[in-house]
């Protein structure tokens, strides 16, 4: 079978399946696995992700209003691929193509091509995602037992958590985007609720949204997880400067406890594929260090998932 995968966490639940040689087309931020980085990008964006948080959010926002779409498709590319599948998604217009865009192209395609749409909104929805690719793509006994796998973490995660959350739970903001801030959504307080904390502003299930400075404020957040769609570590600290400069940002609790942490929100947070269960496993040794969560089988793919390192997450808060 020729897969297309038009979002990043469709690339990464095909290759986890086994069915990295059967991806023909991707995204221009398709990145993990390696192996697939050769693969023809028929997906690019129109906003230039390199300009400071404000502009893109700028761009963006004006980009909403004029009902113009935020990426474009290489239809002669994608035609070129041959692709039997085609997987896009309806979660988000702001993280990949709306799935109405690709589904009318995909019409005109030889075949015409089997359009797969992914709507996760919690983890959940994601391990039901993983098993529906599954089954289109005729991997139904690989998806079942990466599922399998991945519960047996989540669960790790709950049980080595369950003494702290009796103990006191920290209250908890992940912010997704600096600037203008906006809270976490989806399954991001669900995993902070995992994780032995409890999300202070974003809802469970819903999509993330634009939050004022007083409300961070009056949510007190004892610790704060820089979680920035589509950041590295080094991004979000390059970023973070003009914000950890407002008075708004010295007053919060965590801020002065120093327990501020900037991830690799794009690998571990942004993406509705199985590398969120890795993400679980970095808020948990991120909200309570002393406990040892990592549960993965000795064969499975590390990740680069080492508690404290660069490439994940780093400390960057102080008073």
């Amino acid at each position: 079978m020729r897969i297309a995968t038009l979002l990043p966490s469709a690339t990464e639940i095909v290759a986890a399946l086994g069915l990295v040689g059967e991806i023909v087309a991707i995204t221009h931020e398709c990145d993990f696995p390696a192996e697939i980085r050769d693969r023809p990008r028929v997906v690019r964006p129109r906003v230039d992700s390199r300009l400071a948080s404000a502009a893109i959010d700028a761009e963006v926002e004006g980009a909403l209003r004029r009902g113009e779409s935020l990426y474009r498709l290489d239809e002669a590319a994608l035609a070129a691929a041959r692709p039997d599948l085609i997987i896009t998604q309806d979660l988000c217009d702001v993280c990949a193509l709306p799935s109405l865009d690709v589904e009318g192209i995909a019409a005109g395609l030889p075949g015409p091509p089997r359009v797969l749409r992914l709507h996760p909104h919690t983890l959940e929805d994601v391990l039901r995602d993983i098993e529906t690719v599954g089954r289109a793509a005729g991997r139904r006994d690989e998806a079942g037992r990466l599922v399998a796998a991945l519960r047996t973490r989540i669960a790790a995660v709950e049980t080595a958590c369950s003494i702290r959350r009796r103990r006191g739970t920290p209250r908890v903001f992940c912010m997704e985007w600096l600037d203008p801030p906006f809270c976490s959504g989806h399954w991001m307080p669900e995993i902070v609720e995992r994780a032995g904390g409890r999300e202070v502003i974003g809802v469970h299930g819903r999509p993330s949204f634009r939050v004022e400075w007083d409300a961070i404020v009056a949510a007190a957040p004892e610790v704060v997880v820089l979680t920035v769609c589509g950041f590295d570590v080094g991004r979000t600290c390059a970023e973070l400067p003009p914000v950890a400069a407002r008075s708004e940002w010295r007053a919060l609790p965590a801020v002065a406890a120093g327990r501020v942490y900037a991830t690799d929100g794009s690998a571990f947070f942004s993406r509705s594929g199985p590398r969120l269960v890795d993400g679980l496993e970095i808020m948990a040794s991120i909200l309570h260090p002393e406990i040892a969560v990592r549960s993965i089988p000795a064969d499975a793919p590390a990740a680069a998932w080492t508690p404290g390192r660069a490439g994940v997450w780093v400390r960057v808060g102080g008073p």
